[in-house]
């Protein structure tokens, strides 16, 4: 059922007194599934929930609250992104998966992966409440469609932030040069952390810091790399531990992923990080970075270069018994409200840009609007089928550089990285 262009689950919720709209954002009650939804539990495949209070679950529990006919449950795979690729590839073959939580990056690779069988269907857009780029914000919206087809809704996106300590004077905006000056403040082991293991976070580090540099990546449609190469060894140079001098970069950033530089920093052995938005909340006690005794005091600042962007999106797979129930479910999660639920007090950035017009949610947060910015002009990684291919190339090269085992990259590193998208 579907009234005047709006979902069902509004509709009802607008129609229905006392017990069964106490103190949500959402319908609650035992309110049966519309009939043309197709019966059945749905599941949800998705990497770890790094929300603050597991706001990804808690909107589950309040859809499986209306829809007795159609309970969805969260299946969880490796937390590290390359290992989530695998996996979710893996069970894309089978009927047992309803929805995929895809890395915003791996939409080409599930709707046109190398065997031909594609591994998701494309939303119905006429089924849905209204026009997406209406609704969401264009960068994210962007990293849905492919091929001319929207295959994906925005579940929530990610940018790249510049966390810094405000008791040491530091004092926004920064480029490299600033950071590097803070190397031998007394008290700091060195001057940045980031993510430099062998993994999705290093490539994300290694364009950002290409971008900062002024450098380039252009991706032609046949998948013909160019770029730079000076400008790359500068940012790759800029990442690599010093052996000799004060440290800019903590030597042991070469091992940390999300959660080890945020713990570097958040022991005040560091006085810049860069670090997604959940990091915020996840070391804040409160509202404030120092709501709470024995936190670092810090902010936020724009990244020197542009962020790649991040996130995830919501899929149907192509092997569901239940497309309809399915992208019910979809909109469900992608819509205003949960977008609230997930930025506050979830701390995911939002897909929406009316969460970040809210003038409650910049009084809580006065770190919105900086955050929307930074997605805004964040930019997207090569949109190919072979994606995966190319980050495991690129940060396997840079990986030797960072560890001391080559002096810099391959001199053919444009070939190289143009078979990786021509999966060669």
């Amino acid at each position: 059922m579907r009234v005047r262009g709006k979902p069902w689950w509004i509709f009802v919720a607008g129609n229905v007194t006392g017990a069964a709209l106490v103190a949500s954002l959402f319908l609650i009650g035992p309110l049966a599934a519309p009939p043309e939804l197709e019966p059945g539990e749905l599941v949800v495949l998705s990497g770890q929930d790094d929300s603050t209070g597991g706001q990804r679950q808690q909107l589950i529990n309040l859809w499986n609250d209306s829809h007795p006919r159609n309970p969805a449950k969260i299946v969880t795979v490796p937390q590290a992104a390359d290992g989530q690729w695998v996996e979710m590839a893996n069970r894309a073959e089978d009927a047992d998966t309803d929805i995929f939580n895809l890395d915003v990056a791996w939409t080409a690779y599930f709707a046109d992966p190398p065997s031909g069988r594609r591994l998701i269907r494309p939303i119905d857009e006429s089924l849905l409440a209204g026009k997406p780029e209406r609704a969401f914000m264009a960068k994210p919206l962007e990293t849905c469609r492919y091929d001319g087809k929207l295959w994906a809704l925005p579940f929530n996106t990610d940018a790249g932030l510049l966390y810094y300590r405000t008791d040491q004077g530091l004092k926004p905006p920064f480029d490299w040069a600033a950071i590097e000056k803070a190397a031998g403040r007394k008290g700091f082991e060195a001057a940045y952390t980031t993510q430099l293991a062998g993994y999705e976070g290093l490539t994300v580090n290694v364009l950002e810091a290409v971008w900062a540099a002024g450098g380039r990546l252009e991706v032609a449609p046949d998948g013909r790399v160019t770029l730079d190469l000076d400008k790359w060894d500068e940012a790759v140079r800029r990442l690599t531990p010093r052996r000799t001098g004060p440290a800019v970069v903590l030597p042991e950033s070469t091992s940390f992923d999300e959660t080890g530089s945020r713990g570097a920093f958040q022991d005040g052995r560091v006085a810049f990080m860069r670090n997604w938005p959940v990091a915020y909340r996840a070391m804040t006690a409160g509202d404030q970075p120092q709501a709470a005794p024995g936190l670092v005091r810090f902010d936020v600042a724009r990244l020197p270069g542009p962020s790649v962007l991040g996130g995830q999106n919501l899929a149907i797979s192509e092997r569901t018994r239940r497309p309809r129930a399915a992208q019910a479910l979809i909109e469900f999660l992608t819509s205003e409200r949960a977008q609230r639920s997930l930025f506050d007090p979830g701390g995911f950035a939002a897909t929406r840009a009316a969460v970040y017009e809210d003038e409650l949610i910049k009084q809580k947060y006065p770190y919105a609007p900086l955050l929307r910015e930074a997605v805004d002009t964040a930019r997207l990684r090569p949109v190919s089928p072979n994606y995966v291919t190319f980050s495991k190339l690129l940060y396997q090269l840079v990986s030797e550089v960072l560890s001391g085992r080559q002096q810099q990259l391959p001199r053919d590193l444009a070939d190289r990285l143009t078979r990786a998208l021509r999966g060669k």
